[in-house]
């Protein structure tokens, strides 16, 4: 049975290949997701000129180079999706195209996110935007027997009156594929404190909350995420580890870390792939889970980040199903839902391990 052909030191045998493998992916940006080919079909269906008119050269302004260098000039790559995404027909064949691929990686469930403030250019309100995300996640759930969901993302730079919209826009749609808030942006310039009565809100509707901390700002952005936004999850987390004290109250409370190891070299959330704590957070007990962040990008798929685990990491099959059943776990769907998926991720990797033994 192949697996990068020589798995079996680190797992004792062997046993799914790691694109075989289910998964579950809680932390997936919409707009960091988008085929090259995409932003070439909208481009010429809408008129955008675009920078580059050939897919190789096109690629080098949505995806970062090996050596980037920090957040702020991976963040630039979003300028161009986030400019072919204003119109209901492309935020519906993204939102769909996101489901297509990461069925083709074996993810059994997927919560994607996006900031529908971003989107409106062509659209009448932040409400028709939600709508076509939501229109395109369904057709691609129905098409792929993939699950998905959405998380709207608040904006740190935009205020709590603006991003109030966003998270009454999640109530409302709470019972219609939307299962979370978020919020995102400069940590640094605007902190968790800023939005104590947004997610006061958010939590006063019923509304799960997910924020990005610990990524552009050190340990006490995480802890201010978890006490005064009363976060559920927390987006990367990974600077975290500069303070003991809070890894153990990470575990105690049981709050699950989003991991994106490629990303968070390529921001510099961590200065080098060995020193990323991922090895340790796992095996300290923490509820840890294992993401893309943006697929384009970053250029990595989940089964990218699954094998880079086994060969920086020495994950073993163990890990992965730990991993796995974290996410299923943490997951924000219903409980009806994660049950059923849970089982027959469950029954897949028993099913494989019974093969395995029979067969060898």
């Amino acid at each position: 049975m192949e697996l990068n052909s020589a798995l079996g030191n680190h797992t004792g045998g062997n046993i799914l290949r790691l694109k075989e493998y289910p998964k579950v992916e809680l932390h997936y940006h919409l707009d960091g997701g988008v085929r090259p080919e995409t932003i070439m079909e909208i481009a010429e269906r809408e008129g955008i000129i675009l920078p580059a008119n050939d897919l190789e050269n096109l690629i080098k302004y949505l995806k970062v180079s090996d050596d980037n260098d920090s957040l702020i000039s991976y963040l630039e790559k979003f300028e161009l999706p986030i400019k072919c995404m204003q119109s209901g027909s492309s935020l519906k064949q993204i939102a769909y195209e996101a489901v297509v691929d990461s069925s083709k990686q074996n993810v059994k469930y997927i919560e994607v996110r996006f900031a529908p403030l971003f989107h409106i250019e062509k659209l009448s309100s932040a409400k028709e935007a939600v709508e076509f995300v939501l229109q395109g996640i369904k057709k691609g759930e129905e098409v792929t027997g993939t699950i998905a969901r959405l998380i709207l993302i608040c904006l740190r730079d935009h205020g709590v009156e603006r991003n109030m919209e966003v998270v009454e826009l999640a109530g409302d749609f709470k019972d219609s594929g939307v299962v979370a808030v978020d919020l995102a942006g400069n940590e640094k310039s605007y902190p968790a404190k800023n939005y104590r009565e947004l997610f006061k809100k958010a939590k006063d509707l019923g509304l799960n909350i997910t924020i990005h901390a610990g990524e552009g700002d050190g340990p006490e952005s995480v802890r201010d995420a978890i006490y005064l936004l009363k976060a559920n999850r927390i987006g990367h987390g990974v600077r975290s580890v500069y303070d003991e004290n809070l890894l153990d109250e990470i575990k105690l409370l049981e709050i699950p870390l989003e991991i994106c190891v490629t990303s968070n070299f390529q921001t510099k959330a961590v200065h080098s792939l060995k020193e990323h704590p991922i090895r340790k957070l796992l095996d300290m007990g923490i509820k840890v889970t294992l993401n893309t962040d943006n697929t384009t990008v970053s250029g990595v798929t989940i089964t990218d980040e699954f094998e880079l685990m086994e060969r920086e990491f020495e994950f073993t099959m163990s890990d992965f199903e730990k991993v796995v059943m974290n996410a299923i776990d943490s997951s924000f769907v219903s409980k009806e839902v994660k049950e059923k998926i849970k089982k027959d991720i469950q029954n897949i990797i028993y099913n494989d391990k019974v093969s395995h033994l029979t067969t060898y």
